[in-house]
């Protein structure tokens, strides 16, 4: 364990060293402090809908900031030739994987920690009150939710060629199923056979990223907590999809050559 956690520090480290979490950081700040123009209108409809684009910034921010940091951190060892002495510790590939999953996870959690709180911050200033339940239940699943990318953007740092088509293929099928995940089934309902039982099959395999998506908590602090055993429980369903696209990476790692 103590090499999956060097590796997952120097991950932290390289990407806070990287300009790429700073632009974001500094986008969400100046949209969040809009909210601040938001008591001239005196109307709740224009706080809330200033709080929905700020949250929108930050998925987006965090999206792209967890995507395209671990997609390029086995191709960039590999393009550096420092993947050899790292294997030569000696390091097992599984905690290869495992450094780099954990690296990626952690830092996309400490920004999500920097961007809410930030928001809860300029949001409570203005409404005088600040729901912190609701911002936790939000945190939290929008952190499981980037388990679940960061996992399945490693997996294709292995099967894709280069770090921009992997970022690229997992954008748009991470955004595709958030858009569109929910839906199959009803679409499933008016296709005849075979290609109904294809999109059930595809409905009930993918990841339902979109249930992780719950920033009506924060936009409307007045609406009900999630019931915290549905919290635990979309946690494990994370956590499972994780587990298996990161096994799934340690097996296709095994068999690439290195070379």
């Amino acid at each position: 364990m103590n090499a999956v956690f060097a590796l997952a520090q120097v991950v932290i480290k390289e990407l806070y060293r990287r300009k790429d979490f700073y632009v974001l950081f500094i986008l969400t700040v100046l949209i969040t402090l809009l909210m601040g123009s938001a008591s001239w209108f005196s109307d709740d409809k224009v706080v809330r809908a200033i709080k929905e684009i700020c949250l929108l910034l930050i998925w987006v921010a965090a999206l792209v900031m967890a995507v395209g940091t671990a997609a390029r951190q086995i191709p960039s060892e590999k393009e550096n030739r420092t993947i050899f002495p790292l294997l030569a510790k000696p390091v097992s590939r599984a905690q290869v994987v495992m450094g780099k999953f954990l690296g990626c996870w952690l830092a996309s959690g400490i920004a999500l920690v920097v961007f809410y709180v930030f928001l809860g911050v300029v949001s409570a200033s203005r409404e005088h009150e600040w729901a912190i339940a609701n911002y936790f239940q939000a945190l939290w699943l929008h952190w499981m939710f980037l388990a679940v990318v960061v996992a399945l953007v490693l997996l294709g740092s292995i099967v894709f060629a280069a770090p921009s088509s992997n970022a690229t293929i997992s954008l748009i099928g991470i955004v595709g199923i958030l858009l569109l995940g929910r839906h199959l089934n009803a679409v499933a309902v008016q296709q005849s056979e075979p290609l109904r039982s294809l999109v059930y099959a595809i409905y009930f395999l993918i990841p339902h990223l979109e249930w992780f998506d719950v920033r009506d908590l924060v936009v409307h602090h007045d609406k009900a907590l999630i019931p915290w055993v549905d919290c635990g429980l979309a946690s494990m369903y994370a956590a499972v999809y994780a587990a298996l696209f990161l096994f799934a990476t340690w097996i296709a790692f095994r068999r690439k050559a290195l070379n």
